[in-house]
């Protein structure tokens, strides 16, 4: 008995990623200024999280309402070495403290604390952008899918988890900025982030990243672990009974939704120039679920374009309509939730592809039928 090999690409989703492609690289600078272009730069970095949202919730069913803490922890630790990077003695010569960070002067620290030393190294702190949100994920996973927590009984965790860290990070003021987050970032290894160039470059690089996780999530879908993820997905019980180890799949799956998270938080960094704990809260963890349901739960691609589309439109509510942008907002969740149940990716898969491929079969159909006639004209 053999078994053909699916093919990594189907036609269909080729043309997606060389769409979105065309989008985000040709597209968008076209049209954009520099203003604008830095913030679908700024989108963007919520994609990386909307697309570990489709592996965790859409493929595994893990909703989790904490994506934010992994944002946040990615971020933080980019913004920990540009913060070091920037209070060097002669940038912080009128503080009583010089080569301190500004918040840990204003608090009255009279040292760096040693836990923020190994951010002087810009290698340390890419491994850490990556490995401290999946560190955290891992116990967090552990201690939820070894004790069989799912649920929503799982997606409250997580959500209290992200207000348990928001108050720690706000509480420990003088360590990590406190309610104003790490700010003035200027620098990364001497290269100026705030000038309209740099924020260019920093769009592109993002586009990169993301679509180095777009590949790696359409493999896992793609892969025997991505077929696993949709059994558990759908009959739990019925993959534990059949000998696999349910919860390593959870606990693996989630930390990769993590690693991505963590890659988003630390280019948003780098494209804004701060961090802060309104980022890693309740309330942007829920927004970033919405970013995922929006684009299609189901579709990675689609989880970038609803990044893109209600982003987009949260800004543009609030700057058209300020005292009503959050009910415009609610109401475009809403209306694409009851309307569209898959999202932006059902609406293209269930009612602009069939539309096409009809076309497409009709034209096909009739150049055979007039290469027939011809044949039989010449006979």
């Amino acid at each position: 008995m053999t078994f053909q090999k699916t093919p990594l690409f189907a036609r269909n989703e080729a043309i997606g990623f060389i769409v979105l492609a065309a989008l985000i690289f040709l597209i968008l600078p076209a049209l954009l200024d520099n203003f604008r272009l830095n913030l679908f730069g700024k989108y963007l970095t919520y994609a990386f999280v909307a697309v570990g949202l489709v592996l965790c919730w859409g493929a595994g069913g893990i909703l989790s309402l904490g994506q934010g803490v992994f944002f946040g922890l990615g971020g933080y630790c980019m913004a920990m070495f540009l913060k070091l990077e920037a209070s060097t003695p002669e940038n912080t010569a009128i503080q009583s403290t010089p080569g301190i960070p500004d918040f840990m002067d204003w608090n009255q620290l009279s040292e760096l604390p040693n836990w923020w030393g190994p951010f002087y190294s810009l290698p340390f702190t890419m491994l850490a952008v990556v490995m401290v949100p999946v560190i955290f994920a891992f116990i967090i996973g552990v201690a939820m899918f070894r004790r069989r927590v799912g649920g929503v009984y799982f997606a409250i965790i997580t959500q209290a988890f992200a207000a348990i860290l928001t108050i720690l990070i706000i509480g420990q003021q003088g360590y990590t900025g406190g309610v104003n987050g790490i700010t003035d970032l200027r620098t990364l290894n001497g290269w100026d982030i705030r000038t309209d160039e740099a924020k260019e470059t920093l769009y592109y690089v993002n586009g990169l990243l993301l679509f180095v996780v777009l590949f790696v999530a359409h493999f896992v879908r793609k892969s025997k672990l991505g077929r696993i993820l949709i059994a558990m997905r759908d009959q739990e019980d019925r993959v534990r009974f059949s000998g696999y180890d349910v919860a390593s799949f959870k606990i693996f799956i989630f930390c990769l939704g993590a690693a991505f998270a963590g890659i988003g938080g630390a280019m948003f960094t780098l494209q804004v120039g701060f961090m802060s704990p309104t980022l890693v809260g309740i309330v942007p963890s829920i927004e970033m679920v919405i970013f995922c349901a929006v684009g299609g739960r189901l579709s990675i691609i689609g989880a970038v374009y609803g990044a893109l589309l209600v982003n987009w439109a949260k800004t543009s509510f609030s700057e058209s309509f300020p005292e009503l942008w959050l009910f415009g907002l609610g109401g475009l969740f809403i209306a694409v939730v009851m309307l569209f149940p898959n999202g932006l990716a059902g609406i293209w898969s269930e009612q602009i592809m069939p539309h096409i491929s009809r076309l497409w079969a009709a034209r096909k159909g009739s150049k055979v039928k007039s290469v027939a006639a011809e044949k039989e004209g010449t006979v």
